[in-house]
Order: C-alpha cells, then sequence, then structure tokens
C-alpha cells in the first residue's frame, strides 16, 4: 500500500462529493443517496484486498 492508494480513495471521495451535490441541488435526494452508497461500495471494493494482505503480514510476522 503506498501513496497512490490513498489518492485513489480521496479521488473517489471527491468524485461522489461532487456528484452528490450537482444531484442533491436538482433535487434527486434519492438518487443522491445512491451515489453516496455507490462509492462507499467502490472504496471498499479498494480497500478489502489491502485488509487481506495486512492479515497476511500479520501471520508472517508472528509465524502463524
Amino acid at each position: 500500500m503506498g501513496i497512490e492508494f490513498v489518492f485513489k480513495v480521496a479521488g473517489v471521495g471527491l468524485i461522489v462529493a461532487v456528484l452528490n451535490m450537482i444531484v442533491g441541488k436538482s433535487g434527486r435526494d434519492e438518487q443522491a443517496l445512491l451515489v453516496t452508497i455507490a462509492g462507499l461500495i467502490v472504496v471498499l471494493a479498494l480497500v478489502i484486498p489491502e485488509i487481506g494482505n495486512l492479515f497476511e503480514s500479520i501471520k508472517a510476522v508472528f509465524g502463524l
């Protein structure tokens, strides 16, 4: 995990925030909520493999 990973997550967050504001200002609050949930799912899809790598590293360090 490097700085590029942090930039990816931040980029997704910025895009979701802008889309949420645009859709929310147009009076479509339900769609704005769906945009936010979709952004959360994308970020989780990016983070879950990294969590798996963390657990593998912990197992290797402690010899489990």
